[in-house]
């Protein structure tokens, strides 16, 4: 069956070159189409009187496959790992190359783009008109930054129009993930979300042998884990003999806001609105959640009687030094992702404590950290909202671009990326769950899970749901599976998942994305290691420069969308 290729319309606003100053009017798109910078060439007079039949022809699918091989870039995070595999070429880029050249005629190519600074190098990609035809980021805001200035293709007609070409992608995302940043007034769609298999967030790690050798239990509520840190202090000798000047009770990073995220959630109202949420909600940090102070306080006490790292907030993202100081054994306890001691086969940091300090010391997973209802709450993701997938205007081929997500949203791809091959990189249980092991060179996965090529699924799926429940304890090589479903029951305990809130786009938050991220954790670091005295004056001030810059504008709108789509209400209905 012949498909309809994009109206001229469309073929006109693939043909932007974005350039960094937009055009006269600011960039600013349209609600119909995105508006013309002053590079971008216009259609030519042949383009515009193309006959639609020969148009038509041009984009033609028979069994799936276009008549002539189509070309597109796809970008992919270089996570700068040491002995990882090339990210751009490997046994994981082979099979999506071979699948989509033989399923859909398509040529790919990967264009990789730093991990640690993606919102930068993909801000200068989009600016020069270089970045790739699927690009992918966690940052929305950069999305919606381009899009208003006419560099980020409307989705909401192509994913309709060849939503029978799709079938994998529409299964797996669903409504819910396709339509999630559908704009309710314009009915644009500038990004699709990709699907989350896991929702764990964050998970509190203590040292086990640390505790067995000081005759203690596991902490479980906050007091009793202030004073394990008091306890550590306080036997640095006994713990780590000749470099107890090393001893870090418990570690952070720059990131507080989301490596303290279990200690500030405790902190919150177990009652609060889903209105206060969402008008606060903007940055996942919660900076300017109501009750995020007094758990910032805590922080601030703890730093100034020597039980947190003091060079916390001299390392910037992608620095090791933490990990370093973890894996050689200084360190008693710390917030991270919920499987974060258990990534990297045999460079994980409960193998690292093993090999550096001996078979007893490791990790475990605890929790502790209690609200006022006694709950031990903590934000989930939202199985929805992940990675936003988008399609710079620079993109002439969206037909074959949304080929390549349905291909990698299909069950047996999520199954090959995600478990390899048998004997390479996954064993079979008698119970049939998938065990995975250590790979070597190209078979190497850069991401836990391969979540950098799994771009529509994030988390263990195997492409089978039971399949994934069976196996997510066995999927971390050379790992204790006791020890890992631990982690994922602790994590998801009390849980709370965050609702979407659809008012469509908060202008506000167009361009003020990376400034806001900057100066959140700057209030978050500075206000831990002041003085205790200087507490007050050093958050205060810092919340006031953060709202000054476009937090309070944000806060302002979200308000008003709220008051216009919910009224009075302060729940969703």
């Amino acid at each position: 069956m012949k498909k309809k290729v994009l109206s001229m319309f469309l073929a006109s606003a693939m043909a932007l070159s974005i350039v960094a100053c937009g055009s006269s009017n600011g960039g600013a798109a349209t609600e119909s189409q995105p508006a013309a910078t002053e590079a971008a060439p216009a259609a030519t007079e042949t383009q515009a009187e193309a006959p639609a039949a020969e148009l038509e022809t041009a984009s033609e699918l028979t069994d799936g496959k276009f008549a002539d091989t189509r070309k597109i870039t796809v970008e992919i995070y270089d996570r700068g790992n040491d002995g990882g595999s090339d990210p751009e070429n490997n046994m994981y880029t082979e099979y999506i190359k071979k699948g989509m050249l033989e399923e859909h005629n398509v040529e790919v190519t990967f264009k990789k783009v730093p991990r640690w600074t993606e919102v930068d190098d993909i801000n200068n990609l989009l600016a020069a008109g270089e970045a790739p035809d699927i690009c992918v980021t966690y940052s929305y805001p950069t999305v919606l930054t381009y899009a208003q200035m006419g560099g980020v293709i409307d989705l909401s007609e192509l994913i309709e129009q060849y939503k029978a070409d799709t079938p994998n992608l529409w299964s797996w995302l669903g409504e819910q993930n396709m339509l999630w940043d559908k704009d309710p007034k314009t009915g644009t769609v500038w990004a699709l979300e990709g699907r989350r298999a896991e929702q764990q967030r964050i998970v509190t790690f203590v040292r086990q042998d640390w505790l067995d050798k000081l005759n203690m239990k596991a902490p479980t509520t906050t007091q009793e884990f202030e004073d394990m840190l008091i306890a550590f202090r306080d036997n640095a000798d006994t713990l780590l003999g000749k470099d107890a000047s090393k001893m870090v009770p418990f570690s952070t990073s720059y990131d507080v806001g989301w490596r303290a995220s279990n200690i500030i959630t405790s902190f919150m109202d177990p009652n609060i609105t889903d209105k206060e949420y969402y008008i606060n909600g903007f940055d996942d940090r919660a900076v300017t959640q109501a009750a995020t102070k007094d758990a910032v306080k805590l922080l601030n006490k703890w730093y100034n009687e020597d039980l947190m790292w003091k060079d916390f907030a001299l390392y910037g993202s992608g620095d090791t030094t933490e990990d370093d100081m973890i894996k050689a054994g200084y360190v008693g306890a710390f917030q991270h992702n919920w499987d974060y001691v258990f990534r990297n086969g045999e460079d994980a940091i409960n193998s690292n404590l093993q090999r550096n300090v001996g078979e007893d010391a490791k990790f475990v997973p605890v929790d502790c950290f209690q609200n006022s209802a006694g709950k031990y709450a903590k934000w989930l993701y939202s199985s929805a909202g992940d990675r936003k997938l988008f399609f710079p205007t620079t993109n002439t081929e969206p037909l074959a671009s949304l080929l390549y997500l349905d291909f990698i949203s299909k069950p047996e791809t999520i199954k090959y990326l995600q478990a390899g091959d048998e004997g390479v990189t996954h064993e079979v249980l008698d119970s049939g769950a998938i065990q995975i092991i250590a790979a070597e060179g190209d078979a190497i996965q850069n991401s836990g899970k391969n979540i950098d090529y799994t771009i529509t699924c994030n988390g263990t799926y195997f492409g089978d749901q039971a399949l994934a429940d069976l196996s997510i304890a066995y999927g971390y090589a050379g790992q204790d599976p006791e020890l890992v479903s631990a982690a994922d029951k602790i994590s998801k305990a009390d849980g709370l998942e965050p609702k979407n809130v659809n008012v469509g786009v908060i202008e506000a938050e167009a361009g003020v994305g990376d400034t806001l991220s900057a100066k959140r954790d700057q209030v978050y670091d500075q206000a831990v290691v002041a003085s205790e005295a200087d507490f007050d004056s050093v958050w205060e001030a810092g919340i006031a420069d953060y709202l000054s810059a476009g937090g309070q504008a944000i806060i302002d709108e979200r308000t008003a969308k709220w008051a216009e789509y919910f009224g009075d209400s302060d729940m969703l209905p």
